[in-house]
């Protein structure tokens, strides 16, 4: 069987489509990209906003009148909240959570062989274990991403997170070094530490994210160990002194502010004010030379004053972001913030969000303009038309033109300018 697979979202339903991908392929399968000829399609569904509602159901739509015949089974955190609605998308012939990614593979065999439909959505279970497979590789990628949290609890007033991924619970430590291993005799030097809440790893254990860390620095063959978001309040010094402590750490710091002012923060039931995040940036930064702090920012959240806005836009000034992904609010069903009054109308919105966005690109080019003249270690991971692209520690785009890289290596790269938001560089 020939099976494709389309993800929506995050990095961890990233790496749960490469957990089903390597299942599928260990059960003599073959998978292929969505553009060739398939007998089977997993579209991994995504359900942060409403906005990530209405492109799964456009996916579906499109690959059901392209592939007629095909199986396609639908999976993920969208179906996991709104199951009962999700059955109704009768373009899908399986419809499952996401309590258990392998059932999947055998959701779609069983279907092959009796072709009847299966709905299968459980529920999270308070006492829920990590049981999310390890994989051995990250199929047409450079850096292999690592999930090793899964579940939230904070139930910030905007999300539909903790319906979709139920309790806090974590990989083990012992498995976590052993997937690093995997990766590195599969040639990955750079490994991306994932989760739905990554600092609450280890929470009621004995073990925090720092010993997530250690454990992939520990493995020969690993060079760099990055953390994907994080939840501002959960980073203590003692866990800044210890990933300084580790040479492979990557000082880019993805941290999750939603909003610069304190009363939006309040609404949104965020567990930190300004003040506690201002302070965190000036300890890391006084931590880590050349850090990268870069940020999530929500604009029109309900509710949200013009003032509130001014104070939010002031803020991220203030921080000097080197990167943000600035979005509108989206009202998502079965949150407390879809109910809230003084909704933001789309047109005020969509001036926030170009304000907003001109700041931050302007913190991010300034970020980028202090690199000019630098030595930087590069991780290369695309070649086109003769140029090379990678990262940097820090997390900057560089591209480089040499007919000598190849891709997965890391090199020394002087940086000689800036296009946009990209380095320019040269061995």
């Amino acid at each position: 069987m020939n099976i494709a697979f389309y993800t929506l979202g995050c990095k961890v339903n990233q790496y749960e489509t490469q957990v089903m991908r390597e299942a599928f392929q260990n059960k003599g399968h073959k998978t292929v990209p969505t553009s060739a000829p398939f007998d089977a399609l997993v579209i991994n569904s995504c359900t942060v906003t409403a906005e990530s509602d209405r492109k799964t159901r456009q996916a579906l739509r499109r690959f059901r009148k392209n592939n007629p015949n095909a199986v396609i089974a639908l999976t993920g955190c969208m179906v996991q909240a709104f199951g009962e609605k999700s059955k109704q998308l009768l373009d899908a012939d399986i419809i499952m959570g996401n309590t258990d990614v392998l059932k999947v593979v055998l959701a779609v065999e069983k279907f092959l062989q009796d072709g009847k439909r299966v709905f299968e959505v459980s529920k999270h279970e308070k006492k829920e274990r990590f049981n999310t497979p390890s994989i051995t590789k990250f199929d047409e990628r450079t850096r292999a991403y690592m999930k090793i949290q899964d579940g939230c609890d904070r139930y910030c007033t905007y999300c539909i997170i903790p319906t979709a991924r139920g309790p806090i619970r974590s990989k083990p430590v012992c498995e976590i070094q052993k997937e690093a291993q995997d990766l590195a005799k599969n040639g990955f030097v750079e490994i991306v530490l994932v989760g739905i809440n990554l600092t609450s790893y280890g929470k009621g254990e004995d073990i925090n994210i720092c010993d997530a860390v250690d454990a992939v620095c520990a493995v020969d063959g690993i060079k760099r160990v990055r953390l994907g978001s994080l939840e501002p309040d959960h980073i203590t010094d003692e866990m800044l002194l210890r990933f300084k402590s580790q040479p492979k750490f990557c000082p880019q710091f993805h941290l999750s502010l939603q909003s610069g002012s304190d009363k939006t923060l309040a609404r949104m039931n965020r567990h930190y004010d300004t003040s506690f995040y201002r302070d965190l940036v000036w300890r890391i930064r006084n931590t880590f030379t050349n850090s990268a702090i870069t940020t999530d920012i929500m604009v029109g959240f309900a509710g949200e004053s013009e003032q509130e806005f001014c104070e939010s836009l002031g803020f991220a000034k203030e921080i000097g972001f080197a990167k943000a992904h600035v979005f509108a609010y989206s009202r998502r069903e079965g949150t407390v913030a879809y109910g809230l009054p003084n909704q933001v109308n789309n047109a005020q919105k969509s001036e926030r969000s170009k304000q907003m966005i001109e700041a931050t690109l302007e913190s991010e080019y300034d970020f980028l303009d202090k690199h000019i003249g630098t030595c930087q270690s590069v991780l290369i991971e695309t070649n086109q038309d003769g140029f090379f692209e990678g990262y940097t520690e820090n997390y900057c785009r560089v591209k480089i033109k040499s007919p000598q890289c190849k891709t997965g290596e890391i090199l020394k790269v002087k940086i000689t300018g800036r296009e946009n938001d990209c380095l320019l560089g040269e061995e």
